[in-house]
């Protein structure tokens, strides 16, 4: 790869144009192989300077609480009461500015790469309100001035207990400058929560279900806080390793490493597929990393940790060490959607938490309140969300990492991204105008063409491949895009949650351009429930709704490959289906 050029196959722009999707996908599919999304190095660098931005910032603004001591002195203070919660404070204001996940070219953001915290301040954009037919005023998807308020009363709130000295210190037996003023955090808590019924996007952007969460300890005392933020932590970790159960994490681990800066042997990416060029299947290497030094382990060390590891000595050090290289390591594979940051923040956790203050158990939890909020956020939503994948957000559901997401493909006709570009208020171009911005038509285009591709070779990239065929029949008049695509411009922000870029997105976007019947087709996949081994679908057209419902069977995919073979149709179990629309063909 080159320092600032990607790494793409050497095919000429005028053969490109016109080799068809399939083929496309088959040549992309087989380059990420051995070279990922053929990230430049430039890219890296500056993800780089962006977590090193986040540490030294966060250290710098910390270091100015009174009586802390200055950043030469961090060594003595680091460990204090005060200093978790304000990295909380400040890695919820670092995501919800849109510095965090979702940010940089990893997720179709290249100019501008960051996200869209002037978006969310700014009156007409479009909001998305989680239940906007149960709960009152929260109807519409125009962002007003009471959606701004609210976005300036969490940012305003969280630089307010930034800066504000400790109370009713010391908490500790070694001395200390106290904890936050609980009375600051309550505007944040009441803030985030109406700007949450009113728009999921920045709700979800905030980090709501960590950082939202972390903030409740802040009203109890100090041995409550740490005793709930383990338990936060332990939810986060067997939320993720539980939703890691099935067939879909595999494909996970042979993309993110295939896609890795720290993982050049070619040899070894090789060896994550069954065959590198006819058979791009996870091989046993990728299923063993997943189940066994995945899965496994990400319940069992958090478990020794939590509920049985000694208050200090060499065991205890060896847990903690053992996982805070267990998210380097994804770190360091700078999986798309970049959550780097979040990862950073949970090796601090592991130090300070278990390392530092290893002699507070979760047994020491004092308050049933606190104790009953924990249970229902982080263990009953995670449930509900496995169970209900298509009513829960995967973030809130905790199910990290594992390929089981919810997406959609936009099937656009011609004129469509016209239409959006010219009639919808957005945080940034559209990726091919931003693109064209940087490069020349065949860099641009191939490197677009990449997400579909990474898409593609996970497991529900592929029922989106046997699926798309049913929305418009001859694929050649659509461009197909995912729909992260377009949600990232339109909303602000895009984090692998396909609920923000289903049929109320479609709607929003209907009312702004008013497409005609078959211009945009769209076909939704969610989740696969963990109790049932299918993914239900729809096919929406967005003037005329729901065309097609029903369901794929996951072991169906198993089979296939990350292109659509000739002839090759996808077996679905149709449950609606309504009259054929004048688009499909």
């Amino acid at each position: 790869m080159g320092f600032t050029k990607p790494d793409l196959p050497d095919i000429d722009h005028a053969v490109w144009v016109t080799l068809p999707r399939s083929r496309r996908l088959q040549v992309l599919t087989r380059h990420w192989v051995e070279h990922g999304f053929g990230t430049p190095l430039v890219v890296y660098v500056l993800y780089i300077l962006k977590i090193a931005a986040y540490l030294v910032s966060a250290a710098g603004v910390i270091s100015l609480t009174p009586g802390l001591g200055g950043l030469g002195d961090i060594a003595s203070w680091w460990s204090q009461p005060i200093v978790y919660q304000k990295l909380i404070v400040f890695t919820l204001l670092f995501e919800i500015l849109g510095l965090g996940c979702a940010s940089g070219p990893l997720t179709l953001r290249f100019i501008p790469p960051f996200g869209g915290f002037l978006y969310w301040l700014r009156p007409g954009t479009i909001r998305l309100p989680p239940w906007p037919n149960r709960i009152p005023f929260t109807a519409g998807d125009n962002r007003t001035a009471v959606d701004v308020g609210l976005f300036a009363v969490v940012v305003v709130s969280a630089v307010f207990a930034l800066f504000s000295p400790g109370y009713n210190g010391p908490v500790t037996g070694t001395g200390d400058v106290g904890l936050l003023n609980p009375v600051l955090v309550v505007p944040l808590i009441i803030g985030l929560a109406l700007l949450g019924l009113r728009d999921k996007t920045v709700f979800l952007a905030a980090r709501a279900e960590h950082f939202g969460l972390a903030l409740l300890p802040f009203v109890f005392s100090f041995a409550d806080q740490i005793a709930a933020w383990k338990i936060i932590l332990l939810a986060l970790w067997w939320g993720a390793a539980t939703s890691k159960i099935g067939h879909h994490f595999p494909y996970v681990v042979a993309v993110m490493m295939s896609n890795s800066p720290v993982l050049p042997s070619k040899r070894l990416k090789r060896k994550l597929y069954r065959d590198p060029v006819h058979d791009l299947r996870p091989s046993w290497l990728p299923k063993f990393l997943a189940h066994v030094c995945g899965t496994g382990v990400e319940y069992l060390v958090p478990l020794y940790l939590v509920f049985f590891a000694p208050d200090s000595g060499p065991w205890l050090w060896i847990a903690i060490g053992f996982m805070a290289a267990f998210h380097l390591n994804i770190l360091s594979m700078v999986p798309m959607g970049v959550p780097l940051e979040w990862n950073v923040f949970m090796v601090f956790s592991l130090f300070y938490l278990f390392g530092q203050y290893g002699s507070i158990r979760v047994t020491d939890l004092n308050s049933p309140l606190l104790l009953a909020v924990l249970i229902a956020s982080a263990f009953l939503v995670p449930v509900v969300g496995n169970l209900f994948p298509e009513k829960v957000s995967f973030l809130p559901a905790m199910r990290y990492y594992a390929g089981n997401w919810s997406t959609s493909a936009w099937c656009l006709g011609p004129g469509a991204e016209e239409n959006i570009e010219a009639n919808v208020i957005k945080s940034s171009p559209l990726g091919q105008r931003q693109l064209d911005r940087l490069y020349d038509a065949r860099t641009a285009e191939m490197t677009l063409d990449k997400m579909p591709a990474w898409r593609s070779l996970h497991c529900h990239g592929r029922a989106l491949n046997g699926l798309t065929p049913r929305a418009v029949g001859d694929e050649s008049d659509h461009i197909i895009r995912d729909g992260e695509y377009i949600a990232g411009p339109v909303l602000g922000w895009n984090f692998a949650e396909g609920h923000l870029h289903n049929e109320q997105l479609i709607a929003a976007l209907q009312r702004r351009c008013n497409f005609a019947e078959g211009e945009v087709r769209v076909v939704i996949l969610e989740s696969q429930p963990i109790h049932r081994a299918r993914q239900y679908y729809r096919i929406v057209d967005a003037k005329t709704g729901l065309i097609e419902q029903g369901y794929v069977d996951v072991r169906e995919l198993l089979s296939r490959q990350p292109w659509p073979e000739d002839g090759e149709e996808l077996p679905v179990h149709v449950t609606t289906k309504h009259r054929a629309s004048s688009g499909i063909r």
